[in-house]
């Protein structure tokens, strides 16, 4: 999958919640608990194992998850990290 250029990627993030963090986009998201918390990262690992695409996940602060998404083998974003950020975002306002 090629690698979006610059112009593309800030297309796709206008509007979202989602923030350019180099080669990659972030998101962080903050739920009621901890318990909360790991369930979304259970519903994220979910979705990126059907995906065959696997973002950085980080739990801090009892209630925060960070996902951070990027293509590494393009060595920075496709189509692929949109796709699953969208997901994402579904799953992340089930919480």
């Amino acid at each position: 999958m090629p690698r979006l250029n610059d112009e593309e990627v800030a297309q796709r993030l206008s509007g979202s919640d989602w923030t350019r963090d180099g080669d990659a986009i972030v998101r962080e998201t903050e739920v009621a608990d901890f318990a909360a918390a790991i369930a979304l990262v259970n519903r994220v690992a979910a979705l990126a194992e059907a995906a065959n695409h696997h973002p950085d996940i980080l739990v801090h602060g009892w209630n925060k998850v960070r996902l951070t998404l990027s293509t590494h083998s393009e060595g920075g974003l496709t189509e692929a990290d949109f796709a699953l950020a969208a997901q994402l975002d579904a799953a992340i306002a089930g919480v």
